[in-house]
């Protein structure tokens, strides 16, 4: 039997589709790793083995009788620890939800679960989501696959992580600033953004609700179409046939090229190198809007956050990690006036930021403009802290703040990857682009 360990999900789906793995035995084959690794605790909240045997007994069923319901049908996937999973504990890595055990599965998991993808289990993740690190001292904090004394990244951390160290074939994330493309190009994978209401919240813990979405976590830009046809309930996006020849790409000059660290920014210029030897024409843009944007993220983001979380917060603030604590509390005191202008001002910046990149088929930047930081250095210094979220966070939050779509993909440098930026609800367009992006640069 070929090895179930070492395939994409896409790849997996296809073993499964001609006959050549078992599901059943391709989850036992996980479980048994999960089982024996000594890095699971830190990755897994849970292994929901009972629910994911009796899915991947049902996908062997399909399989048997040529009624599987789609290509990743028996395919297992980690969730993170903020969607509900009926029947198990679900609190977004914090102990202010200790306790709350969700009655029914959130509308994606319903969705995955129609589709025959096998539930293999819940992954830790930063505290309510609301760090781009990874560091959780309440609960556990994921490795980064290539440095494991430096963190996986935030806030989707064990996805990130039980991808990268072959505990699952495929995770879904949340990224409301960048949580599902830090940890992905933390950890070498692809890692998908959606636009703001793509892919339904319902049944999801939420931390900024004008900014949270969702999206998966792989080893392919292939995965990551198939996994977001699951998450909307629409046709695969075809890869294959419509392959970019050539085409337009900005490169978003300013404050997402400042400050990048030796090997983030060699990743980025071979990147750069690369699609364009494939037939890209490159330019640099200079778009004041994204600047404008990113000066109000300190305001927009710890005031919402805070809105949503206060009660909770202020009633046990001694089970929160200080330095979470801290950044939800900058919120407190800004003016509800304060708030609504700058979002009222951000709405105008998307509008002429999409004026501004329409003519491109695409924006490009490094994905993040430091390496993984070191987990105790991060525990120690509170400066250090507050200096790597900020510098974590950076270039993701661009696609956030102007409610774009952002896919990023693995360089030939570990922890290092690059972000290309389509337009609202362009996300089709986007995973083709990234496909042809994806062979350019890692060859």
């Amino acid at each position: 039997m070929a090895d179930p360990l070492k395939m994409s999900a896409s790849e997996l789906g296809e073993a499964f589709e001609d006959n050549l793995i078992d599901p059943v035995e391709a989850l036992e084959a996980f479980i048994d790793v999960i089982q024996k690794s000594t890095l699971t605790d830190r990755i897994y909240v849970e292994v929901t083995k009972a629910r994911a045997v009796g899915e991947a007994e049902d996908a062997r069923k399909r399989q048997k009788f040529n009624a599987r319901t789609g290509p990743l049908d028996g395919v297992p996937v980690s969730w993170k620890d903020l969607f509900d999973v009926a029947g198990h504990q679900t609190t977004a890595g914090s102990d202010l939800l200790k306790g709350r055990i969700p009655k029914n599965d959130c509308a994606i998991l319903k969705l995955a679960s129609i589709n025959g993808l096998v539930t293999l289990g819940k992954t830790h993740m930063s505290e309510l989501a609301f760090s781009g690190l990874g560091l959780n001292p309440i609960t556990q904090t994921p490795p980064c696959v290539n440095d494991l004394d430096a963190v996986a990244g935030g806030s989707s951390s064990g996805a990130a992580a039980s991808v990268a160290f072959g505990l699952a074939p495929a995770a879904i994330g949340s990224d409301t600033g960048g949580s599902v493309r830090i940890p992905a190009a933390w950890n070498d994978l692809v890692g998908l953004k959606t636009t703001l209401g793509r892919v339904s919240m319902d049944g999801v813990i939420p931390l900024c609700r004008s900014f949270d979405t969702v999206g998966p976590i792989v080893k392919t830009v292939e995965d990551a179409a198939l996994l977001f046809s699951v998450l909307t309930g629409n046709k695969p996006v075809d890869l294959k046939s419509k392959h970019f020849e050539g085409g337009r790409l900005a490169i978003l000059k300013g404050t997402a090229l400042n400050d990048l660290q030796q090997k983030p920014a060699l990743a980025f210029e071979e990147s750069v190198k690369a699609l364009s030897k494939m037939g890209f024409e490159i330019e640099e843009i200079e778009v004041a809007e994204v600047e404008s944007a990113l000066a109000l993220s300190s305001l927009v983001y710890p005031s919402e956050a805070y809105a949503e979380w206060h009660d909770d917060i202020e009633a046990s603030p001694d089970l929160m990690y200080e330095e979470i604590l801290q950044r939800f509390r900058g919120g407190r005191d800004v003016l509800a006036s304060d708030y609504l202008k700058a979002m009222r001002e951000l709405e105008v910046f998307k509008k002429k930021y999409v004026n501004k990149v329409s003519e491109f088929d695409a924006v490009i930047l490094p994905t993040c403009p430091i390496l993984p930081p070191n987990f105790e250095r991060l525990k120690s210094d509170n400066g250090y802290y507050i200096s790597q979220n900020l510098m974590a966070l950076r270039n993701t939050r661009i696609a956030n703040l102007l409610g774009i779509c952002a896919l990023t993909i693995p360089t030939n440098h570990p922890s290092c990857g690059v972000s290309i930026m389509a337009l609202p609800n362009m996300e089709e367009k986007l995973l083709r682009l990234g496909r042809a992006a994806e062979l350019a640069i890692r060859k």
